[in-house]
């Protein structure tokens, strides 16, 4: 039996259409090291994230296309992925986070949200899909990502270059940093607002991130002096809003929004938290405690995406309250699932954003003397 072309294969390829970018995978240069040998087909399918939700469907509807050419008794799919970044220039000059492709701020109008879980549970369900990750913990005077991640010491420092540098701690397949790292159980943060602005500082141009995928910086809540700092010093890709479907919280994740707009960085849109109760010994029942698709009411008015609802969920307080974030553990649950989707629709928007994005020109002009 003869074998199938390599252009076969990519013509049985090519009816499988990106959701993201509304393009054949074909089209969009994502078939990688194509061979047949024979009656076997190898290639690769290189997606724009890790976190993408529909990879395992793209690698079954690959396999059974190919397997459907006449010829063809194997087809091996391997699924990688390349991050595309987005994180922009410092605004204030000068390299900032030059190893991070994307940097992802998590806010909120106003504490009591569950903003920090959200971003502790974000970034570990991007590092569960293969992404390289980092967790900064940018609220200086509440700082919570110890207890939420069961890390604790003191980092340590390097030399790179000529320069010191602070490395971060690692835990759960992290990167960590925290202001908590930093303190004593018992010490009160009593700071002004340029030692806030320095620390911040310190931070994303000191410690040593290296290479990431997505750095995801859970921001201090509110609209105040150490959430400014962070917009205007910080090369932010995009921006999640955490609410709760009450009135309250829902009018300060519009101040958190226009916050962002105002310092032209992507909402990539807003998160429910705590939006439904399931009793457990009643599936079927679902308890709105604090109110009903506010969140989606919010995103719609200002036109933002609605990321989805996160269900109250027990486990998460025992979990954060010991270290043990819900996606690690109880994978099973919904609230983990819940932010395993948000984790591939932020990623998703991410690769969107990057592929929209112009190329910055190059700086460096050289002028050339006519001649004549």
């Amino acid at each position: 039996m003869t074998s199938p072309s390599e252009g076969a294969v990519l013509e049985a390829l090519r009816p499988i259409i990106d959701p993201d970018f509304g393009k054949s995978i074909v089209d969009l240069g994502f078939v990688k090291d194509l061979r047949v040998d024979g009656s076997s087909v190898q290639f690769k399918i290189e997606l724009t994230t890790p976190a993408c939700p529909v990879k395992g469907e793209f690698e079954r509807e690959a396999r059974e296309r190919v397997l459907a050419l006449p010829g063809v008794e194997r087809a091996e799919v391997t699924m990688t992925a390349q991050t595309r970044g987005r994180s922009g220039p410092n605004p204030e000059g000068g390299p900032v986070l030059p190893g991070v492709k994307n940097t992802i701020a998590v806010a909120s109008g106003k504490g009591g949200v569950g903003k920090s879980t959200t971003a502790v549970n974000l970034a570990l369900a991007l590092s569960e899909s293969g992404a390289a990750v980092g967790l900064m913990d940018a609220d200086v005077y509440g700082p919570s990502l110890p207890l939420l991640t069961g890390v604790s010491g003191r980092p340590e420092t390097t030399q790179v270059d000529g320069e010191p540098r602070i490395l971060p701690l690692m835990g759960l397949g992290l990167k960590l940093m925290s202001m908590g790292f930093l303190l004593r159980d018992d010490s009160p943060v009593i700071w002004r607002g340029p030692m806030v602005h320095g620390l911040i500082r310190q931070f994303l141009t000191e410690v040593e991130w290296g290479e990431l995928d997505y750095l995801v910086v859970d921001m201090p809540p509110g609209t105040g002096d150490a959430a400014l700092t962070l917009t205007q010093q910080a090369p932010l890709a995009g921006a999640v809003i955490v609410t709760t479907a009450n009135d309250l919280s829902v009018i300060d994740a519009r101040r958190s929004l226009a916050m962002f707009e105002k310092v032209d960085v992507p909402v990539l849109g807003i998160v429910e938290n705590m939006s439904y109760f399931v009793p457990p010994d009643l599936p079927d029942r679902k308890y709105h405690i604090f109110g009903r698709d506010g969140g989606k009411r919010v995103a719609e008015e200002l036109g933002v995406d609605f990321l989805g609802e996160v269900p109250i969920d027990p486990r998460v307080v025992e979990g954060g309250d010991s270290g043990r974030p819900i996606v690690a553990m109880a994978p099973d649950s919904e609230a983990a699932a819940a932010f395993r989707a948000l984790a591939g629709v932020v990623a998703r928007n991410l690769s969107v954003l990057a592929a929209r994005t112009p190329a910055i020109a190059d700086a460096n002009i050289t002028w050339v003397s006519d001649p004549s």
